[in-house]
């Protein structure tokens, strides 16, 4: 009996999506634990491997070592395959391999890539795949070349570093990857727009959500024929972008430290990279252990929203965060429905929406307490980490490579759930879905 259930557990579509993930972080583990994944020639560190892979899988980007120089460029290749596989998922990449060598999909393949890209319909869900893959692709190679074109130019002799310095920056971009070839990250580029923006641009459209990009490539001319979904993403996510890229700059216009000192288009250019990169990208032109902690508590609430649904970015995402706020508008109105648009939003819908964002609040507050306990840091700074851990940002105010090794499990549990979703963790164990055939007696307890 336990040979045969433990498979068919396994095989789950809402277990399988984890697994599959924590499988590859381990596979991803013992390849840059390689020698000649790693400079010198000192013992392999496990933690280091094991917290780079876990980083590079759930496309988060936070690092407890110098990536530019403590890995080889074989081992910097494993971290943009891992990341590469990571962003696009483990289930698609399963199901491009079904795809070409069966030519079909198998009922549990589609299950699982279902929950995976979040598609209402099995049937949608190699149309959706193909879309991805072409989008995906796409978006890296016309950054990939506008990067290479520039860092030939201005930056690099050869253009052996150019393009190999440019694919890594444009995969990192688009998988919202934090992971930089240079130890400082993007300071090198600071206020170079050929550079800074083209990033930016990457982030922010693989922030958006596969289903959205999806639908925006055949009706982004008519956007009253949007779903409720792609505009609240669309809308949410470039209101939020505008908020983020004011009040930054507001706040650090005359800051020494990050915005001072530079020239006016620096200053902008600057701003609007500090704007998106929040939303789950992790480059950073600038010490954000430097900024002022009004920036740093805009950008963490920032990275807590998120992005898109179904995206490469983490947090609670986009959608979640705007359906909440139709919720509380509808509570103050006294509306019995809350509507967005001319479409209701179901009591199913709203629950969900609730339940993520509670557990994801309970999560980023109990790591940050377990933090704090274990290393005696100051209660922002490990907020910060904490969060962009969970929100697989990857954005550091300088003390992950300083945390011990305790500290560092919590931030690897934070980026594995941020990445496969608290939904899913949480559901992961709990897949019998319970249909009670009675009703019980209602009451109302005081609220408020």
């Amino acid at each position: 009996m336990v040979r045969l259930s433990l498979p068919r557990a396994v095989a789950h579509p809402v277990r399988l999506l984890p697994l599959t993930f924590l499988v590859l972080v381990f596979v991803g583990t013992l390849l840059l634990l390689l020698p000649f994944a790693r400079t010198g020639q000192e013992n392999p560190s496990f933690m280091a491997a094991f917290f780079t892979s876990t980083s590079a899988v759930t496309v988060t980007g936070l690092a407890t070592v110098d990536t530019a120089t403590y890995w080889t460029p074989v081992g910097q290749g494993i971290i943009l395959a891992l990341v590469e596989i990571g962003g696009l998922g483990i289930v698609a990449l399963a199901t491009l391999l079904g795809v070409f060598i069966g030519g079909r999909l198998g009922l549990r393949t589609r299950l699982v890539a279902q929950a995976d890209f979040h598609v209402p319909t099995l049937g949608e869900v190699r149309p959706l795949f193909a879309r991805i893959v072409a989008t995906m692709l796409l978006f890296q190679l016309v950054t990939w070349i506008v990067l290479t074109l520039r860092l030939r130019g201005e930056y690099f002799d050869t253009w052996g570093q150019s393009l190999w310095h440019g694919l890594f920056y444009a995969v990192m971009a688009f998988n919202n990857a934090g992971f930089a070839l240079e130890s400082d990250s993007l300071v090198g580029y600071a206020g170079d727009g050929l550079i800074i923006i083209p990033i930016s641009i990457a982030v922010f459209v693989g922030a958006m959500g596969f289903p959205v990009l999806a639908e925006l490539r055949t009706r982004w001319r008519t956007p009253a024929r949007w779903t409720i979904h792609t505009r609240l993403t669309v809308w949410g996510s470039l209101g939020l972008l505008v908020v983020a890229v004011v009040m930054f700059m507001a706040v650090e216009w005359t800051n020494d430290d990050t915005l001072g000192q530079l020239p006016f288009w620096h200053r902008v250019i600057t701003g609007v990279e500090a704007g998106v990169m929040p939303r789950s990208g992790g480059f950073n032109s600038f010490d954000w252990g430097a900024v002022r902690p009004e920036s740093l508590d805009v950008a963490t609430v920032m990275m807590f929203i998120g992005g898109g649904s179904a995206s490469t970015a983490g947090g609670i995402k986009v959608t979640t965060f705007l359906l909440l706020a139709y919720v509380i508008m509808a509570e103050l109105r006294g509306d019995p429905d809350v509507t967005v648009g001319r479409r209701s939003i179901s009591a199913a819908t709203i629950r969900q929406a609730l339940t993520i964002a509670l557990l994801a609040v309970m999560l980023v507050i109990t790591s940050t307490w377990l933090v704090l306990t274990m290393t005696g840091l100051g209660y922002g700074a490990v907020l910060f980490e904490c969060t962009s851990a969970f929100a697989t940002v990857g954005l550091s105010t300088g003390i992950t490579p300083d945390l011990p090794w305790n500290a560092q499990l919590v931030l690897i549990v934070l980026m594995f759930v941020g990445r496969v979703g608290t939904i899913t963790a949480a559901s992961a164990f709990v897949v019998r879905s319970r249909v009670r055939r009675y009703t019980l007696p209602e009451e109302r307890p005081i609220i408020g």
